[in-house]
């Protein structure tokens, strides 16, 4: 199953840290233990993997005999990708604690992804032992079957994780998967229009059904219609946009399919597929000179894509290049020999350029080759399928099809594991979800949205000042730290600690470091010292705004970490990272400590609209909805142009069942540069 093999999305630095921690200003011997847990647990959570890797070798090296540490750092090896030290590290978790079940998960993802789909089964069947209905496990355990053509095996176990879970959306689609593989087309479809009813606000779904119905050859303007609504749901999974050119092909909707092939390229230059298939088009229109750019261009970047060489020769040899074509055909021939069609080629074109005698070897060649495919058996209904075939799959090296167009292997959805670790998880369900809080921090993520810039004298005039390393910018887009950057907040931790050892009364240091641990994720380091600021001077805002964040930062971490079952160290299920749990009476005091905090904020400056929006954002999770309206209104009113507080009053509105008032808000959001606010007015407009 090559649809099914299992990939982790890169979404975090391939990094080395080789600075030592210089967060705990003990020796190894005295390490707080629990401090360095709880902070990598941090660090794992907000995706900082190779930070966290770094917490828990400070304590294996202290205390070596612990379990957790090996199945955290495995965890985080898993997300870059390390799967072999992802998989040696839940093994020693294992050996010394057998009953943390994630460590189980963990190694059967990273087995599967080693080519170890027996080692991965016998691990899920471990974990079912303990979690006889656990769906992840057992969508897991179904795919490995199936990828080690266990195919009774995996059509029971699909059918078994439908059973106890029928409502669950990625078990259809990815059994719909697993069917078209197994050339039940028929199922699939059924399968994918389950899914659809579970949840028809997905774009995988319609992607999916959509690829069913053309591959069918049912009715093309149906599956370019469910296309259509898988790119407006998810306009930034650029497969759709090449699977949807091919459909506009078959269409003949040249100028719509060039459309999508040109904005692919343009949103990432080295996608290949697109340039594969742009060249094709371009061929058939006639721009043989682009078509021979495009196709020099996938090879640059797939040296051995004998295919693009292959239509390129063609094109060459169509442009009376005659030394290139057959320097191209000569390597078509060398990965195929037995194809008859490129000695065909290669021999008129020797013809042309005067050596008679290799044109000549090339022709009888390729008539023996002929003679002998003429001979061999082989069933009609094979010949009539490879023909029916409208395009190519990547994965497909049929030199026949050289010139069919390509879709994508991955043409609904990436089934090949469900993860449930925290910063890894990717929500393919297209939720209304608040936009987060705004926070202080030097760096931000680049984004495609073209929001006004978030503005504030008070930060100005800080900045201005230059008292602090690097310029403050106010943002609900954290960007992630590199090496480079993680090393430079480690050493001006140390720094701090020394100007501060110098002149304890010195505010300064004590922000500087805050916002150090804060982005190294030591949120109780940060706090500390913010705390520190607040009690020498009860007016500076900046402290009282950012302990509420990183306060905020805490909870939601302790939130996800909050164990199903209230067992500690279980690690299971959908809580795999799970830490000790907490009552809700903890929790709502870390919620009352924030809150005290913005109103602090606001107390020393009713005009700084981002602490009404963070409050708002508070009262939200509280359930305080006519609070939060309240204030999303008074950060509006501050600030007009503020896109988000528009947004996520929309969305508060639309759970009052005030869809009118929600659209308005929507359209004004919109019109600021959020682009998801269209989507969203479609889904409430559907409703």
């Amino acid at each position: 199953m090559d649809n099914n093999k299992l990939k982790i999305e890169r979404v975090v630095k391939s990094i080395i840290i080789v600075l030592m921690l210089m967060v705990m200003p003990v020796a190894n011997a005295q390490l707080n233990t629990d401090r360095v847990m709880n902070i990598g647990r941090n660090a794992l959570y907000f995706e900082d993997y190779v930070l966290a890797i770094q917490y828990f070798n400070q304590v294996i090296k202290v205390k070596p005999y612990m379990a957790e540490p090996y199945f955290l750092r495995g965890a985080a090896k898993l997300s870059l990708d390390d799967y072999k030290g992802a998989e040696e590290d839940c093994s020693i978790c294992i050996e010394y604690n057998p009953f943390i079940i994630g460590a189980y998960h963990v190694r059967g993802v990273a087995r599967q992804n080693l080519g170890d789909n027996l080692g991965a089964i016998e691990d899920y069947n471990k974990a079912l032992e303990y979690m006889p209905e656990d769906k992840t496990f057992l969508l897991n355990k179904a795919i490995a079957q199936a990828e080690e053509k266990q195919f009774a095996a995996a059509d029971s176990t699909y059918s078994k994780l439908i059973e106890i879970h029928p409502g669950y959306y990625n078990a259809y689609m990815s059994r719909s998967q697993y069917r078209i593989q197994n050339a039940d087309t028929l199922g699939a479809l059924a399968d994918v229009e389950r899914a659809l009813e579970i949840d028809k606000y997905t774009s995988y779904g319609y992607a999916q059904r959509a690829m069913i119905t053309f591959m069918l050859g049912q009715d093309k303007g149906k599956a370019l219609s469910d296309m259509d609504k898988a790119i407006k749901i998810d306009p930034k999974i650029l497969s759709y946009y090449i699977n949807r050119a091919v459909m506009r092909y078959h269409l003949d909707d040249l100028r719509g399919s060039m459309a999508d092939y040109n904005h692919v390229v343009e949103e990432e230059p080295t996608n290949t597929l697109a340039l594969f298939n742009r060249a094709l088009l371009r061929t058939h229109v006639g721009e043989y000179n682009d078509a021979i750019d495009d196709f020099s261009r996938v090879l640059a970047l797939r040296h051995n894509d004998i295919f693009a060489v292959y239509n390129r020769a063609l094109l060459y040899d169509r442009l009376s290049m005659y030394r290139k074509a057959v320097k191209d055909y000569t390597r078509v021939i060398e990965e195929y020999p037995d194809y008859a069609g490129v000695y065909f080629a290669r021999s008129e074109a020797l013809r042309k350029l005067g050596d008679i005698k290799g044109g000549k070897k090339d022709f009888d060649r390729a008539m023996q080759l002929d003679e002998e495919a003429k001979k061999k058996t082989a069933s009609a209904d094979s010949i009539a399928q490879q023909n029916q075939d409208k395009v190519r799959k990547e994965s497909d090296k049929n030199i026949n099809k050289f010139d069919r167009l390509l879709v994508s292997d991955d043409t609904a959805i990436k089934t090949g594991y469900e993860s449930t670790i925290r910063g890894r998880v990717q929500d393919n369900k297209y939720k209304l979800k608040i936009e987060p809080q705004i926070t202080l921090t030097y760096y931000e993520e680049p984004s495609q949205l073209n929001l006004p810039k978030k503005y504030y004298r008070q930060l100005e005039e800080l900045n201005r000042a230059k008292i602090l390393p690097r310029t403050l910018k106010l943002t609900n887009k954290e960007a992630s730290l590199d090496s480079i950057k993680i090393a430079r907040h480690f050493a001006s931790i140390a720094d701090n600690t020394k100007l501060i050892d110098i002149n304890p009364n010195n505010a300064v240091p004590y922000m500087s470091r805050a916002i150090d641990f804060m982005l190294i994720q030591d949120f109780n380091g940060a706090i500390e010292d913010l705390t520190r600021i607040t009690s020498a001077n009860d007016n500076f805002i900046f402290a009282y705004f950012l302990r509420a964040v990183v306060r905020y930062k805490r909870i939601e971490y302790m939130m996800s970490s909050t164990t199903a079952d209230n067992t500690p160290n279980s690690h299971i299920g959908d809580n795999m990272l799970a830490a000790p749990t907490l009552n809700n009476k903890a929790i709502s005091l870390e919620y009352e400590m924030v809150l005290r905090d913005y109103d602090k904020v606001i107390a020393i400056d009713p005009t700084f609209p981002y602490s009404y929006y963070n409050r708002a954002n508070i009262r939200c999770e509280q359930k305080d909805f006519n609070g939060a309206v309240a204030d999303y209104t008074k950060a509006i009113e501050l600030n007009p142009d503020f896109a988000e507080a528009y947004f996520n009053r929309a969305l508060v509105y639309t759970y009052m069942g005030d869809n009118t008032k929600a659209i308005t808000d929507l359209s004004k959001a919109g019109e600021l540069g959020m682009v998801p606010a269209y989507n969203v007015i479609k889904l409430i407009s559907e409703n």
